[in-house]
């Protein structure tokens, strides 16, 4: 039975780029998943796999890269615009383009007043947060006396665009890794902390209260913690909390390290000024470790998936 070809279209999906805008000491994000569909004369690639007309995927990744820092993304719509745009009016084969991007918004983190013991500073604009991911989370057990309370959330995604370095570190034969002094720092928080409250007795907090209080703490030591490590930042959030919420006593974080690597636009002629990166996802580092008030005993199970 003779076949037709129906529809189709190809193209790079998923493309990750971050955009930071820098305004002095003010930085503004866009952070974009971008999905490029193309579509046209494509006929004889399906019948006898000539890419005479094909323009690769490959090329439809490094264009969004490149008009990343060409362009600017003022917005969603404008970029995609900008995109479909030079896809249909460059190659003649393609008569459609379609793009796809999702928005992964940013709210700037609010320093506190007293941040200049951190960096010196007094306001912080390159510390974001990203809008409405993280889950609360908590955990009552009761043994008939006694109540423990582990509270925490998860999913929670934060971002410095700066005032974050890595080097220093162990190098083998192995080592690939460039030694950074100026990255970016994005990591997606779980945490789980525990409150000293265990008897009816005493007076319980006030629980929404301390989980606000508790989040605010831990953002704005990530937020104002001039980092030379994922660890070091981890200990100053924990301290925070730990110093500044008497109900609290432990608390545990599993800090995924979600890598921003520089794109390299030298091959289109372009410098990448600290502006343009790629988003990995995986591999990933994972740091994770425990604070806790002085004189006290962990109880939070050091694997928290048990909990």
């Amino acid at each position: 039975m003779p076949t037709i070809l129906g529809q189709n279209q190809y193209g790079k999906a998923e493309n990750r780029v971050v955009r930071i805008t820098r305004d002095g000491d003010t930085h503004h994000i866009k952070d974009l998943n971008v999905s490029v569909a193309l579509s046209g004369d494509m006929d004889d690639v399906h019948y006898s796999g000539s890419n005479a007309a094909v323009l690769p995927t490959d090329t439809t990744k490094n264009t969004v890269y490149a008009f990343a820092k060409e362009h600017g993304i003022e917005s969603a719509e404008q970029f995609g615009i900008h995109l479909a745009r030079h896809f249909v009016t460059s190659q003649e084969p393609i008569k459609t383009a379609r793009i796809r991007i999702e928005e992964y918004a940013w709210e700037r983190i609010a320093a506190s007043d007293d941040n200049s013991q951190f960096i010196g500073a007094d306001e912080v604009k390159h510390s974001f947060v990203r809008k409405g991911q993280e889950t609360r989370t908590t955990q009552i057990t009761f043994d008939g006396e006694k109540w423990q309370v582990i509270s925490g959330l998860k999913d929670l995604v934060v971002m410095n665009s700066t005032s974050s370095e890595f080097w220093g570190y162990v190098k083998d034969k192995y080592t690939t890794l460039k030694e950074a002094y100026d990255r970016i720092l994005a990591t997606e928080v779980s945490a789980k902390w525990r409150y000293n409250w265990t008897s009816d007795d005493v007076r319980m907090p006030n629980w929404e209260k301390s989980y606000e209080q508790t989040r605010k703490h831990m953002l704005q030591a990530f937020a104002e913690t001039y980092s030379l490590s994922l660890q070091q930042t981890l200990y100053q959030m924990g301290s925070r909390i730990i110093n500044g919420r008497s109900e609290v006593d432990e608390i545990r974080f599993s800090l995924p390290n979600k890598h921003h690597f520089l794109v390299d636009l030298e091959p289109f002629g372009l410098k990448n000024d600290n502006e343009v990166y790629f988003a990995a996802d995986r591999p990933y580092g994972l740091i994770e470790a425990t604070v806790l008030r002085d004189g006290t005993e962990p109880q939070i199970p050091v694997d928290m998936t048990n909990l």
